[in-house]
């Protein structure tokens, strides 16, 4: 897949193409089923295939204060729209300048113009142009006159949705992923997105304390996706140069107990991600980028009075992570991690 981070990167003449715009924060399975259908429509009209999305989210500058924890960093979020089999995706700078263009001049800039857009898929309640001002209307009249056609495709969820799933809450949205996170529910999480929930940061040095008590972990910094409601989980480590280089080397990827709060037992004011591979206190994973795949919740953090109970817990949590990732043979199979 290309990828463009300026329009001025997009070869001149390119095109036909088929376009859609979005976010797609998380790249969920609904967004995935649609990205597929336009991958196909741009197959049968022998043309390309097309994503423009953009960074920041457009929240972040329109209402910073209030703008939604992203699930996934851009990186990821390019990788996984690469994986729908697009052919390109053009990441636009979203700016106060941006957002001041009418309707046309977008369209005009970027649809028609920039992409060669031939056909145009959206959502009924599209928005874009300077204060939201077009919406699907807009965009088919903007299409007879710049030479698009404008296609819309219908929100896609579950067919038989879980009986706690909540009212409004059947079709795939980002909204429902950073519900489920927030609340902890990465296995459900993992039923929306259709695959674990992921983030990553550079390991960087913590207190040590984890180390003194037997149980060395990696600690993540600047962390990139959203972090989920403060526990313990099973999940696994991947090191993505490894897994690149050599994804059979067996330390590529690794079963682990993640800790994700504050350690409240030692007063700990600053909220961590940290990850315990399970038995390896050999591992020196130092300035490198590591990824967590979050498989499910054991627990909730909580205040121990004391080491002893601490670290008991600990051990406990090691055995669950053991139970749900490496069951023995011939027990059900284990949550694999993901490993593009």
């Amino acid at each position: 897949m290309n990828l463009w981070t300026d329009l001025d990167q997009v070869p001149s003449g390119y095109g036909p193409s088929v376009v859609t715009i979005g976010n797609f924060d998380g790249v969920h399975r609904g967004h995935g089923a649609v990205l597929r259908r336009i991958v196909d429509l741009a197959h049968a009209a022998d043309a390309r295939a097309v994503a423009v999305t953009f960074h920041p989210h457009p929240s972040r500058i329109h209402r910073p204060d209030s703008a939604p924890e992203l699930i996934t960093g851009l990186a990821d979020r390019t990788r996984l729209l690469a994986e729908t089999g697009l052919d390109a995706t053009l990441v636009v700078e979203y700016t106060l300048e941006f957002a001041r263009q009418t309707p046309e001049e977008f369209v005009v800039a970027y649809l028609s113009g920039g992409l060669g857009a031939r056909t145009v898929v959206v959502g009924h309640d599209v928005r874009f142009g300077r204060d939201n001002s077009g919406d699907l209307s807009t965009m088919v009249e903007l299409g007879r006159a710049h030479g698009f056609d404008v296609v819309t495709v219908d929100d896609v969820g579950q067919e038989d949705p879980p009986d706690d799933v909540p009212a409004g809450h059947h079709r795939w949205s980002s909204t429902y992923v950073r519900e489920l996170l927030a609340a902890g529910r990465v296995r459900d999480a993992t039923e929306v997105l259709g695959r674990h929930h992921r983030v990553r940061g550079t390991v960087v040095h913590g207190d040590a304390r984890g180390r003194e008590l037997g149980f060395p972990t990696a600690n993540l910094g600047d962390v990139q996706g959203m972090v989920p409601q403060d526990g313990v989980y099973a999940g696994w480590v991947l090191r993505p140069d490894l897994v690149e280089a050599d994804p059979g080397n067996m330390d590529a990827v690794l079963p682990a107990a993640i800790s994700v709060g504050t350690n409240p037992t030692f007063d700990g004011a600053e909220r961590r991600v940290e990850a315990y591979v399970l038995d390896r206190t050999d591992l020196d994973l130092y300035d490198e980028e590591i990824a967590l795949d979050l498989v499910e919740h054991l627990r909730p953090t909580v205040r121990f009075d004391g080491i002893e109970p601490l670290v008991a817990q600990m051990h406990d949590d090691v055995e669950r992570a053991r139970e749900i990732l490496l069951p023995p043979a011939g027990q059900t199979a284990p949550d694999q991690p993901d490993l593009r």
